[in-house]
C-alpha cells in the first residue's frame, strides 16, 4: 500500500500506475499482489477506506460535539491540518482519485464524504444553538462544511506549514467556516 502510494505522489493518477510498478517498488514479485488484493481497485478501495476511517477516528476521539461552540472552529481547522499533513501521502491519493480515478474509486470516495456529512450533521444536532434547524438542512450544512474543509486538504498539500501562506489559509478556512455558521445562525428550516 506505501509503495503505491509513494508512486501516486509522482504520477498523474493511480489508474496510471501499473500491478509491475507498484510490485517493483515495495520490493515483490507481482504474483505476490495477489495474496493481498484481487487487482489495482480493491487497492485503491482500501486506500480510500483506510484514509477515512482514520479521519472519522480521529474526529470521534476528538469529540467535537461535546465542546462549546467557541474556539470550536479554529480546533477543528488546525486538527484536520494536522492529520492531512501526517498522512500526506494518503491525501494526495484521495485528492487525486477524487476527480480523476475510476468510478469505483470516485464512488467510494463520495460515499465517505457522505459518512462525513452525516457524522457532522449528527453532531451538529447535539448542539443546542442548531435546534431550530431541521435534519435536513443540518446534512446541507454539514455538506458545505464537508466540501470546505475536504477543498482545504487540497491546499494544505501545496504549503509549507512553515510559511505564512499557511496561516493565512488556516484564518480563510476558519473564516470560510465562521461565514457558514453565521448564516445558520439566521437560518429557519421550514417543512417542504
Amino acid at each position: 500500500m506505501h509503495a503505491a502510494l509513494e508512486l501516486v505522489s509522482s504520477e498523474a493518477n493511480f489508474s496510471a500506475i501499473s500491478l509491475r510498478r507498484i510490485a517493483r517498488q515495495a520490493g515483490v514479485v507481482p504474483t505476490a499482489f495477489y495474496r493481498h488484493f484481487e487487482d489495482l481497485d480493491a487497492l485503491g478501495l482500501t486506500l480510500i477506506e483506510d484514509t477515512f476511517r482514520s479521519l472519522r477516528q480521529i474526529l470521534g476521539d476528538a469529540a467535537l460535539a461535546s465542546m462549546p461552540l467557541k474556539g470550536l472552529v479554529r480546533y477543528s481547522v488546525e486538527l484536520f491540518a494536522h492529520y492531512v499533513r501526517d498522512n500526506r501521502l494518503l491525501f494526495q491519493f484521495v485528492v487525486k482519485e477524487r476527480f480523476a480515478g475510476t468510478v469505483a474509486m470516485r464512488e467510494a470516495i463520495h460515499n465517505e464524504i457522505v459518512l462525513l456529512t452525516n457524522a457532522l450533521a449528527a453532531d451538529l444536532a447535539r448542539f443546542d444553538e442548531f435546534s431550530h434547524i431541521s435534519q435536513d438542512d443540518l446534512r446541507v450544512i454539514s455538506d458545505l462544511v464537508v466540501n470546505t474543509v475536504i477543498t482545504l486538504s487540497e491546499r494544505i498539500l501545496d504549503v509549507d506549514p512553515d510559511n505564512a501562506e499557511d496561516d493565512a489559509l488556516m484564518l480563510r478556512a476558519e473564516k470560510q467556516l465562521r461565514l457558514i455558521f453565521m448564516g445558520v445562525g439566521r437560518w429557519e428550516s421550514r417543512s417542504a
